[in-house]
């Protein structure tokens, strides 16, 4: 296997290409030059979208625009869509080393404790195998479409984004980049206090805000016939699972490791929770029989 500078040489190349390709396409700030560890990006006055403004009329089918763009690209680096089960595969690792090191004692954390309970390997393979079935397009995906990624340009009179923070993109599915956007809608993460977000479930694009934004979307796509928007919103409800189940992993990771002030086990387990659920709602596991015998008595 490669050593970890040579994997951190081989990030810092590929980081470095997909962010010239964005440069040149206008899609996020200009590269003005490259040095060892670091770059030299166009300074742009903006600020990113809150929450909200994600539902915008005006600025919603401005980021479908942007993100079929991204979807559009040709980027050299590995076209298989791996980075989704690589990543996980590789938390799955790390939470697994993490149980044995701590031996069930789990700093007192009775949510850590519900989380390592779980036997969220059995869910990635169970989620693997339904997702394939859908067989959505791979594309070069963002994987992070989150409001504090997207700038409004303030030096513009009509309203103008940037898109930011590559860091998580690759070729993946495209039904995850759109379902982990319209997710993103539910989420605030400006919350002073503890856990540093809310959720608002009631915030979650209607089937008419879906409908426009995919349709821009769709018309967005360069030199080919629109995908289908039934297609589209298919993949976006059975794709929800797979944001779920990533950002819900990533939450039990970055718990143990991130120094940064922020509800990391309380988010972990606000979107495995969320999982579970749509799981049971999309496939109609157990609490679908639960729900008939309840309605009898």
């Amino acid at each position: 296997g490669q050593t970890h500078g040579e994997r951190a040489l081989e990030s810092l190349i590929t980081d470095s290409v997909i962010f010239t390709l964005l440069s040149e396409r206008g899609l996020g700030p200009r590269l003005h030059g490259i040095f060892p560890g670091g770059r030299i990006e166009e300074y742009i006055p903006a600020r990113p979208l809150k929450t909200r403004e994600l539902a915008d009329e005006r600025l919603s089918p401005l980021i479908a625009t942007r993100l079929a763009a991204v979807h559009s690209m040709h980027v050299p680096i590995n076209k298989e869509p791996r980075w989704l089960w690589d990543t996980t595969a590789r938390w799955l690792q790390t939470i697994d080393e993490a149980k044995l090191k701590e031996n069930h004692v789990v700093d007192e954390n009775p949510i850590a404790e519900t989380l390592y309970k779980l036997d969220l390997q059995k869910e990635m393979t169970w989620l693997r195998e339904h997702l394939i079935k859908i067989k959505s397009q791979v594309v070069f995906c963002h994987n992070d479409l989150q409001e504090g990624n997207i700038l409004l340009r303030e030096d513009q009179d009509e309203p103008s984004l940037v898109l930011i923070d590559f860091e998580y993109c690759s070729y993946n599915y495209r039904g995850f980049d759109l379902a982990n956007h319209f997710i993103e809608w539910t989420y605030d993460y400006t919350k002073p206090d503890y856990p540093n977000f809310s959720v608002h479930k009631e915030y979650y694009p209607s089937e008419e805000q879906m409908r426009v934004f995919l349709e821009r979307y769709a018309h967005s796509v360069p030199g080919q016939s629109p995908p289908c928007i039934e297609m589209l919103i298919r993949e976006v409800h059975q794709f929800t699972l797979a944001s779920h189940l990533f950002w819900g992993l990533w939450g039990v990771v970055n718990a143990k490791r991130s120094q940064i002030p922020f509800g990391y086990w309380e988010y972990a387990k606000e979107r495995i929770d969320s999982y579970f659920q749509l799981k049971s709602e999309l496939v109609g596991f157990d609490t679908g029989i639960k729900r008939k015998a309840a309605d009898l008595e």
